[in-house]
């Protein structure tokens, strides 16, 4: 039995503190939007080779610093999964920009390839979590490790045709995040689903349900129990 001070138990004298955060999704979405559009226009063809030290200049200046934002905002929000998402894609932003930027135009890169691989692997990873809660965001993460395996393979010496279809896929990727940055911005806006989003299982429920549902076993997430 626990111990009673005045009658309260210890548990009954824990008050849990939750600041409310902005979402951290359209910010999101929106720059990693603009990021694709950049490497989209620079494999199909809209941009010259010798735009890719802009491009990498604009990856690592403006795409970088509005996800890591994000990044901050998802970590505080308690969004574990959004946070890591965006974490990943906001690194790759800084690391893909500096290669682009310092090396000399249309030269490959097998580091760079193998990176692609790498990263590609760990986005199928994530978009399989997220097709059990946030189909859309799913969705454009498995586009977006084809992109990259695409762009990968083009490093390593594979056939142009494959980089042209990363920068269409690219163009595709952002077409789909700019809806997503989109309807996250107006469903936080007017506090109801505007443009569907395809929410199910937990991801609904955190949206739709109600106060003691949201504090469901808040005692068990990181940063309130004991260790991570």
């Amino acid at each position: 039995m626990p111990s009673r001070t005045n009658g309260i138990t210890p548990e009954e004298n824990v008050r849990i503190v939750v600041r409310p955060f902005a979402s951290s999704l359209p910010l999101g979405f929106f720059s990693f939007s603009i990021g694709m559009l950049l490497l989209g226009g620079l494999a199909n063809g809209w941009l010259h080779a010798s735009d890719q030290h802009t491009v990498g200049l604009l990856l690592a200046a403006f795409v970088f610093p509005l996800e890591t934002i994000a990044v901050v905002i998802a970590f505080l929000a308690r969004d574990t999964f959004g946070a890591t998402g965006l974490g990943m894609f906001s690194a790759s932003w800084l690391a893909f920009g500096l290669a682009d930027l310092t090396s000399p135009a249309g030269q490959l890169s097998r580091a760079v390839g193998l990176m692609d691989f790498g990263f590609g692997f760990a986005i199928v990873v994530l978009a399989a979590a997220a097709f059990m809660g946030k189909p859309l965001i799913g969705s454009i993460m498995s586009l977006a490790a084809v992109r990259v395996v695409f762009s990968g393979v083009h490093e390593f010496g594979g056939p142009s045709s494959l980089w042209t279809a990363a920068g269409w896929l690219g163009v595709a990727i952002f077409v789909l995040a700019v809806y997503g940055g989109l309807a996250f911005l107006l469903e936080d806006v007017l506090q109801q689903e505007v443009l569907p989003v395809f929410r199910i299982g937990t991801s609904r429920h955190s949206v739709e349900g109600d106060l003691h549902e949201q504090l469901r076993g808040i005692g068990r997430e990181a940063g309130v129990r004991h260790t991570l």
